[in-house]
């Protein structure tokens, strides 16, 4: 039984199909959500805050950024009637898989449920894929939910 579902989010259109498939799961089960904010140096680049530059300020920026993905994804958690709870992970030397996987142990989740874009071929080449290494390395099941088909893809 999936009681304790953790669901990496990002803001994007994928990352929310991931969401709305973990508080459909979590309805079903009784399960409760821990929702996961992670930014990393090298996703800094298309983060989206407007003139950001690596000072105090900018990460500044970039926390508060993160901290408006998270209450929004509260908001629409509470909304279903699912508990749920949020954290917030940066660091320059953090990636974003990294930062899921360590979030996975340390809560003790069940299963991580997560929006992918589903990129192939040279656009995972060149952008590289978090989700894959998350799959890679997850300590518990992954159900991947591709952006823009709505269907969710179990990859573990």
């Amino acid at each position: 039984m999936y009681s304790r579902i953790l669901v990496p989010i990002d803001g994007s259109e994928t990352s929310h199909r991931g969401l709305a498939e973990a508080i459909q799961m979590a309805k079903l089960t009784g399960g409760r959500i821990k929702l996961l904010h992670v930014f990393d140096a090298q996703s800094l680049a298309t983060y989206p805050v407007a003139d950001f530059s690596l000072t105090p300020d900018g990460w500044g920026l970039l926390k508060e950024a993160g901290e408006s993905i998270l209450n929004a994804g509260r908001s629409l958690v509470q909304a279903a009637g699912v508990p749920v709870e949020t954290e917030l992970r940066d660091g320059l030397a953090l990636r974003v898989s990294d930062g899921v996987v360590a979030e996975a142990q340390r809560w003790a989740a069940d299963l991580v449920v997560l929006g992918t874009h589903g990129r192939r071929g040279v656009g995972r080449l060149l952008l590289g894929s978090d989700a894959e290494q998350i799959v890679r390395s997850s300590p518990v099941p992954v159900l991947l939910v591709r952006g823009g088909r709505g269907t969710p893809v179990a990859a573990r």
